[in-house]
């Protein structure tokens, strides 16, 4: 048959001996696997692989045009071949669902009925006699889309065993391709952004082994992402059994340096006796070990971790398939230039991560350069490091795990900040690869990083120099301390306007530059204002002990005034009530979907009032945005969709009690009252006490709501930061170094320059898209990562199943009965006065639903997380940190919502 390497484009069928570098496009990803297993020696059972050159010959003309129809749905999609829109949200197929099971039905009627090509059958009746006369053997998809680094497509296409007759076998082979097009195929490209005119079929045939036993081996723990470890599932007979999940199969967990069986399932009495579970297991110790080097070895050769099937014959071990494991998470490398943090190889020393990024509400990656900027604001004069592993921001916390005031700290804030990482936590701290160890002496550094410590050390001495007394100054003068943090704000709006004309080179240098201008000052102006306000709670906290729990205090800050995030929401609930009164807006609002209002608003063509409000609106609030922190991100002032569909959702608000700024007056209320109630509670103790905790809680609630100050005017700043890379962004795509301006931001600043002088960019781009892209679908995401690739709260549940009950931590008191609405991203959501709204986590530019919403239901975040402040503020009950709960409830139910107990009761 000949070999497919370097051959015409025409090649019909090629050995998979002979497929050691064939092109993906030609043979597919099973093919193109099994064909380098064969070149390095490894046991793959002999057979031939049909090309894809076949199936393009013997699809109708017409399955061209089906499969543009389909791409011209898929996300993102232009007919260029470029980005329509910036990939930046994630793909939603639901208005796919109602056309593509019958055009996904339409394009396998399309295959079936077709003729097979005469030069075609002959090539496969050749090459299937060359095996031997009425030989079984396996015939197998092999698709383009398929066994590839970010999607593997595990049984997506229909596989065929135990062939015999070349008839047979050329039945098997359309059927194959058929299944090219079945609904989940389809459904799984399209989710994947893969486009279906570009995807081509091709066909493996192999002798079929006669399996004693059979299974599936994975080079890393699929469930707890651990590399160290190789996991087996095993079973007598055939392995279509085990991967069809028909059979409960022998299980292993073996570590993979060692050859040690960590865990074996049903427990056997050793090397193969099976005693434990009254049969004798499939594997032996010496196979186990045997198999487990087998799987390092092809991982090794592949690079990253292996998803690899096998067969055992009377006594040979035979390689059927090896694919990447795509579902795990990437490892962190400490060495990896920023921003990326792609899969690599793992520490020798065991690190543990703790993601940052999730602590600030976003369970979605940042863009390359969003991460880049995050970077640049962290506080590198203090002991933290960082890595970027899945474009999330990590921190390194191993040695404050190993230093005792490290853990300390980190058992008192943990909790607070995220009741899930809080619980598995201590956990970790058990385990002997950090246990604490008596502090080094510090290696004498060079000259020059000695020079830029010391640099960085006056910095930070300075900065706390000036701000001991502007703390005593806010605790003294707290209205002048008010007026001196706004004040700020209009300073910053100055200084934040870059002279015109300017270059793209100047204006790349001032985006660049702002923070490290800014940042200080911001510090100064807006810190010591709430850091004096939760002060004081704490002081009235330690007054009031033994008089009242320290959960009372909570009630304290309800409806806190000077806090800019509850000011916009009740700003644009005003604005929805004005454009509610006008006939000629409200209709507009109640007729259109979010995206039609925007390209209204754009056009200068909704009614005036809405017109002019909405813009009055964003002259103030337009450089917010969900996922905020993220310079990539675009701003409401750019894409006020998510506004536009908030003042939708407020229009169908018709109880007066459940209006939002009724619902912040009672919760002002509340807090008033309980501030009395504690002072006269203290006042049994003494006149004196009683005057303290009312001064206390009184600057409590004076001062605390400026927390969200500093985020406004970072935010601020990054919104500036992000108008003029837009327009550098626009000149990169005019000249051809990017294909679209929002291309930008999946570069680096000096990358940037290098493009401004004509470099092509686009490969690079590409890359990282694709990488953010694979990221922005990832559902579960570690809190603390373990440089080897555990997941610990995975790991931690894989010992011990967490119980049926939905219950989380108690984040803000109070009962709520309501129907559930699960929103995974804010921009366009609905939800109706009353609903519980369940969500992943929550930032700034989720509050506006908080106005509404019955109660809130987080899968991340504790009783500090920015979702939980939020929801105290406004009064309503939140339950925090439950484990998959926008997957564990569904739109539509009822349920109770306990902010005290922490549960979630479902309702009949």
């Amino acid at each position: 048959m000949g070999s497919a390497q370097g051959r015409a484009p025409e090649t019909l069928v090629a050995d998979l001996s002979e497929l050691g570098s064939a092109p993906l496009p030609l043979v597919g990803g099973k093919a193109m696997n099994l064909g380098r297993l064969a070149a390095a020696g490894f046991p793959v059972p002999r057979g031939f692989c049909l090309t894809t050159v076949a199936y393009r010959k013997a699809a109708p003309p017409e399955l061209e045009a089906l499969a543009a129809r389909l791409d011209a749905e898929l996300p993102g999609w232009s007919p260029d071949g470029g980005t329509a829109h910036p990939a930046l949200d994630r793909p939603d197929l639901d208005h796919l669902q109602l056309d593509l099971g019958e055009l996904a039905r339409q394009a396998r009627e399309m295959i079936v009925t077709a003729p097979i090509p005469a030069d075609v059958d002959a090539a496969v009746r050749a090459a299937y006699a060359s095996l031997g006369s009425g030989a079984a053997v396996a015939v197998r998809s092999s698709a383009t889309a398929e066994d590839l680094p970010f999607a593997s497509f595990a049984g997506q296409q229909d596989s065929f065993l135990n062939i015999s007759g070349a008839d047979a076998v050329v039945e098997s082979v359309r059927r194959c391709w058929a299944s090219l097009w079945t609904e989940r195929a389809v459904a799984y490209r399209s989710a994947n952004g893969i486009s279906h005119r570009d995807v081509g079929l091709a066909v493996v045939v192999q002798d079929v082994v006669p399996a004693v036993t059979a299974g599936v081996l994975f080079t890393a723990n699929p469930v707890t992402g651990t590399r160290t470890e190789t996991v087996i599932d095993a079973s007598a007979g055939p392995g279509q059994a085990v991967v069809s999940g028909s059979v409960n199969p022998d299980h292993f967990v073996v570590e993979t340096a060692t050859g040690r069986i960590l865990l074996r399932s049903p427990d056997g009495a050793g090397a193969g006796t099976g005693a434990g579970s009254g049969r004798a297991p499939s594997l032996d110790d010496a196979r186990v070990r045997e198999l487990t080097a087998l799987g390092d070895t092809v991982q090794r050769l592949f690079g990253a971790p292996q998803d690899v099937e096998w067969v055992i014959d009377a006594g040979k071990i035979w390689l059927t398939q090896s694919r990447p494991i795509t579902t795990l998470y990437p490892l962190p490398d400490p060495a990896a230039a920023e921003p990326l943090g792609t899969e690599s190889g793992a520490a020798a020393d065991t690190r543990v991560y703790l993601c940052g990024t999730l602590f600030q509400g976003l369970t979605r990656p940042l863009t390359p350069l969003g991460l880049s900027v995050l970077g640049s604001m962290r506080n590198r004069k203090g002991p933290w490091k960082y890595v970027n592993p899945g474009l999330r921001m990590y921190v390194d916390v191993t040695p404050a795990i190993r230093n005792k005031y490290g853990r300390r700290y980190l058992l008192r804030m943990l909790p607070l900040a995220d009741g899930r990482t809080g619980a598995v936590f201590p956990a970790l701290l058990e385990d002997p690869r950090f246990g604490l160890r008596q502090r080094r002496p510090r290696r004498k550094p060079g000259p020059g990083s000695a020079a830029a410590r010391s640099t960085e050390a006056r910095g930070s001495v300075a900065l706390v120099g000036r701000l001991i007394p502007a703390l005593l100054r806010a605790g003294v003068r707290p209205a002048a301390e008010l007026r001196r943090a706004f004040d700020y704000g209009k300073q910053l709006e100055a200084d934040l306007v870059l002279p015109e004309p300017a270059t793209s080179f100047g204006r790349l240098d001032y985006a660049e530059r702002i923070l490290d201008r800014t940042v200080d000052g911001l510090i100064l102006a807006t810190l010591p204002g709430p850091s004096v306000g939760y002060i004081m709670l704490a002081a009235a906290r330690r007054l009031l002990r033994g008089i009242a729990k320290p959960r009372e205090l909570e009630a304290v800050l309800r409806g806190l005034p000077n806090n800019v995030t509850t000011e916009m929401d009740l700003e644009l609930w005003h604005l929805a009530v004005t454009i509610g009164a006008n006939a000629a807006s409200r209709e507009v609002f109640l007729a259109h979907g979010p995206e039609d209002l925007a390209i209204r608003y754009a056009a200068g063509t909704l009614p005036a009032v809405a017109q002019t409000g909405l813009r009055g609106f964003l002259d103030r609030y337009g450089h917010r945005a969900v996922a905020e922190i993220d310079l990539g991100m675009p701003r409401w002032s750019e894409k006020p969709d998510h506004i536009l569909g908030m003042i939708s959702n407020y229009l169908h608000v018709e109880d007066p009690e459940q209006t939002p700024d009724r619902q912040f007056a009672r919760a002002e209320e509340h807090a008033e009252a309980r501030i009395r109630d504690l002072v006269e509670r203290a006042r049994t103790r003494s006149r004196l006490r009683a005057r303290q905790v009312e001064f206390c809680l009184r600057r409590t609630r004076q001062l605390s709501g400026l927390r969200e100050l500093p985020k406004f005017y970072i935010v601020q700043t990054l919104a500036e930061m992000r108008r003029q890379l837009n327009k550098v962004g626009a000149e990169l795509a005019r000249s051809g170094s990017i294909a679209a301006a929002d291309d930008v931001y999946f570069l680096e600043f000096d990358e940037i320059r290098v493009g401004l002088r004509g470099a092509d960019l686009h490969s690079i781009v590409a890359d990282r898209r694709r990488l953010y892209e694979t990221e922005l679908r990832r559902r579960r995401i570690p809190r603390l990562l373990l440089s080897d690739g555990t997941d610990v709260e995975a790991a931690l549940l894989a010992k011990s199943p967490a119980s049926g009950a939905l219950a989380g931590t108690p984040a803000s008191a109070g009962t709520a009965t309501g129907r559930v609405r699960v929103i995974v991203d804010p921009v366009g959501a609905h939800l109706e006065p009353g609903e519980i709204l369940v969500a992943p986590s929550t930032d700034p530019g989720w509050t506006p639903l908080f106005m509404t919403a019955g109660a809130l239901v987080m899968e991340m975040g504790g009783v500090i997380s920015h979702g939980a402040v939020v929801a105290r503020e406004y009064g309503i009950p939140a339950v925090v940190g439950v484990p998959d709960a926008t997957t564990r409830l569904r739109t539509g139910q009822t349920v109770t919502v306990d902010g005290a107990a922490g549960t979630i009761v479902e309702e009949p």
